[in-house]
């Protein structure tokens, strides 16, 4: 958190501790670019704060933004000076700085002011003195030998004892003498004075050299003035102007002007002068006849003596020899032949090759030399003609087959006569380069892939043609063999697949494509040519199931305990694709127990002495196996084949008699019976009939077996209840049936057997005897040992 506290001129940024800014500081004008004018801290905790330089009065660039950084938890601000500073009490000793702070969504703004205090060590080298074009001084070319002439101010350098040097060569005879300058910065004349040195100007390198290690340079320039005079004086004592002959009478050619007081002119040769005249006041030479050099003899050149004389005694004068040459004015512009030029080249011309020789003359001047030069027009710098002694000539080799190279060169030939005014004459030149088929298309040989599912009109890619000949893509494409598989788009030459393709009939197709280039030659019969070979390979699809021959079998094998049995082979292949090898074999259906195994092709019997229990029994084992295709085509595809086993299990013979025993040996040859039957697939709705039909028959059977049940078991209900009561009862009568005496028979053991069959006991209500009897059949057997009662 930042808290800001205003106390009269005092702006202080008070935290949570004591770090505070000083708002009022002193500085010296000693202080250089760099230096450090205040360091402050604060704190902002939760934000990143900002300080800002946001004014400086009086607008000054001495003062550099202010830097900001975190040092110790605590952000540390710098306020210092640029490298343009250069501090001056004496010119500002008060800057006033407008700073702003942000710490989050608080800012606070407030003033800063630095009183610049004077150095009396410090010497300052200022003003037009040390800038590169020096100190100005005019002076008289009376004035007094060894006078002062100026008087360096440097500040403190009255303080100081500071020495000053002319530092620059003042050597004769430019130099009149030696300029001086003492150590309070007086300059003074040479001591020879600068009586004659008018209009001449010398130019002092000032050291001024303080203390043990100060110093600056500066430069004096001392103009020379013409002192006024009484005497008349020509600023030049001879001119040579030139005008034209077409001046109108009363116009003006020259002014003449002379130094001195209240000076008149007039022209004193020749005299009378029949075509200028001078004014008295103003000295304006002036024309008074028309100067016609074809009808006024020696007007070509007038020389004209000027004088010039004070009006009032002591009538001092000075005189001007002007000479007034006329040249002759232009009335007609050259005339050429050809007056235009419109040629057409081919881009195949050698340089040198010439387009025309221009003749041209000047009906003003018919034997005058004339200047002739070649402007282009566009584009501008090009080198492609040339124009040499009035001939024009290829210049560079033409070449139109960069875009916008040479297609036509527009350009004039200026010529110019030597008349006044200057007339010239433009001849229009409009040169058209016209193309020739220099080279031959080509394209690259390219091969593509694509997949024998693939339909019609699918994009098998692009054959690229190019040519150095502009424009370049002016290319058509075209198959040399007129194939009705493949198609190449004339203009984009894109590859377009036709009809149907079939990897096992035909793996690849080679294409010749004919590149033929047009609208690159003037003749538009001119064509060139090339060609490629476009290779075209098809990937094959997996597209065919694979087929298993036979796709049924049926086998029957006789096992051998202890062995592992070859049972058959299965062998499948592809018929459309006889080159597809690679297959998976697996066991699907009806391997139960895991008695069969395939190792690759061959389905394998496993040996059966540690797994489960061997059948004593033949066993049928109707196995299915799934054949899949293993290439890298997809999809895949796979079908299964049938295997039908039937196991016949071996058995052992052995043969005794009373003095030897033989046993048939363990070991015998499997006989391996395969057995190839037709088998009957009937109609679909034949066995839906079958199978109704079947439901039926079953449900009746059913119904009629639920029936007969129900009539043998009637008989028995009262026997059941009578060994309901019985049993209800005391334990009478089942100890009665314990307690039957044994006979010591052969058929005791067989009768009491035969009780085991009875799972009831009941007692026959007409004789009283008691019996037992089954449940389920119905049986009875009468308990032995009882009379009737």
């Amino acid at each position: 958190m930042v808290l800001f506290r205003s106390l009269a001129l005092l702006l202080a940024l008070a935290v949570s501790d004591l770090h505070c800014l000083p708002w009022f500081i002193n500085i010296s004008e000693s202080e250089g670019p760099g230096a450090t004018l205040q360091s402050f801290s604060f704190n902002c905790s939760s934000y990143t704060p900002t300080l800002k330089l946001l004014s400086v009065q009086p607008h000054s660039t001495f003062f550099n933004p202010p830097s900001l950084a975190r040092w110790q938890g605590i952000y540390v601000g710098k306020l210092t000076l640029s490298s343009s500073a250069r501090l001056d009490a004496l010119a500002v000793n008060h800057y006033e700085l407008q700073l702003q702070f942000t710490c989050g969504s608080q800012v606070i703004e407030g003033p800063l002011t630095i009183d610049v205090q004077r150095d009396t060590g410090h010497v300052q080298c200022a003003g037009r003195f040390v800038s590169p074009a020096g100190e100005i001084i005019q002076v008289p070319e009376t004035v007094t030998p060894g006078a002062r002439l100026y008087t360096l101010l440097l500040p403190g350098l009255e303080l100081q004892g500071a020495q000053i040097n002319i530092t620059s060569a003042q050597d004769p005879p430019y130099f009149p003498g030696p300029f001086s300058i003492n150590g309070h910065g007086w300059l003074q004349a040479p001591l020879q004075g600068l009586k004659g040195q008018a209009q001449k100007i010398f130019q002092l390198q000032v050291l001024v050299t303080f203390g043990s290690s100060q110093s600056c340079r500066g430069m004096l320039i001392v103009k020379v003035l013409p002192a006024p005079s009484s005497q008349v004086s020509f600023l030049e004592q001879n001119q040579s102007i030139t005008i034209p002959e077409d001046l109108v009478p009363g116009s003006k050619v020259v002014q003449v002007q002379a130094q001195g007081l209240d000076v008149r002119y007039e022209i004193i040769s020749p005299v009378p002068c029949p075509l200028f005249s001078v004014g008295h006041v103003d000295g304006v030479v002036r024309t008074t006849a028309p100067l016609d050099l074809a009808g006024a003899t020696g007007s070509a050149v007038t020389m004209l003596k000027v004088k010039a004389f004070e009006r009032l005694p002591p009538w001092a004068s000075d005189e001007l020899d002007l000479i007034v040459n006329v040249t002759p004015i232009n009335h007609w512009p050259p005339r050429c032949l050809p007056a235009l030029l419109v040629t057409q080249i081919p881009e195949t011309a050698p340089v040198g090759t010439v387009l025309s020789t221009f003749t041209c003359t000047d009906p003003d001047s018919p034997g005058s030399t004339l200047d002739y030069q070649l402007w282009f027009h566009s584009p501008p710098g090009s080198a492609s003609l040339c124009l040499s002694n009035r001939v024009l000539e290829v210049n560079d080799t033409l070449d139109c087959d960069t875009p916008g190279a040479c297609f036509q060169q527009t350009a004039s030939i200026l010529v110019f006569d030597g008349g006044q005014p200057l007339m010239t004459t433009e001849v229009p030149i409009l040169v058209m380069v016209t193309p020739v088929n220099e080279f031959s298309p080509t394209c690259v040989s390219r091969t593509f892939r694509v997949r024998e599912d693939a339909g019609p009109s699918t994009l098998l890619g692009s054959v690229v043609g190019t040519d150095m000949d502009h424009p370049h893509n002016s290319i058509e494409y075209h198959t040399w063999d007129g194939s009705a598989t493949f198609a190449v788009d004339r203009l984009l030459g894109e590859v377009h697949l036709l009809g149907p393709l079939d990897y096992e009939r035909q793996t690849s197709y080679r294409l010749t494509v004919l590149v033929t280039d047009h609208s690159q030659d003037q003749d538009p019969t001119s064509h060139r040519s090339g060609s490629c070979t476009i290779t075209i390979e098809v990937e094959d699809v997996n597209d065919h199931a694979p087929a298993c021959e036979p796709p049924f079998q049926e086998l029957t094998i006789h096992t051998v305990p202890g062995r592992s049995m070859v049972v058959t082979t299965v062998s499948c292949r592809v018929p459309e694709e006889p080159q597809r090898r690679a297959f998976s074999y697996s066991i699907v259906g009806g391997n139960s127990q895991s008695r069969f195994s395939l190792q690759g092709t061959i389905l394998m019997l496993n040996d059966l002495t540690g797994g489960s229990p061997w059948p004593e029994q033949p066993r049928t084992y109707e196995l299915l196996v799934r054949v899949v295709d293993a290439g890298p085509s997809i999809p895949h595809f796979s079908t299964t084949a049938t295997v039908i086993v039937h196991l016949v299990p071996w058995r052992a013979s052995t043969v005794a008699t009373s003095t030897h025993r033989a046993t048939v040996p363990s070991v015998m040859t499997p006989l391996l019976v395969t057995n190839i039957e037709a088998f009957w697939q009937p109609e679909p709705r034949f066995v839906v009939v079958l199978t109704v039909t079947s439901a039926l028959l079953l449900s009746a059977l059913g119904w009629l077996l639920v029936r007969l049940a129900q009539v043998l078991q009637a008989p028995s209900k009262p026997a059941q209840a009578l060994l309901l009561n019985s049993m209800q009862g005391t334990e009478g009568s089942i100890e009665g049936f314990t307690d039957v005496p044994r006979m010591e028979t052969p058929q005791t053991h067989s009768s009491t057997m035969s009780l085991q069959h009875f799972d009831g006991r009941a007692q026959d209500s007409c004789t009283g005897r008691d019996y037992l009897f089954n449940t389920r059949t119905g049986a009875r057997r009468w308990l032995p040992g009882q009379e009737t009662t």
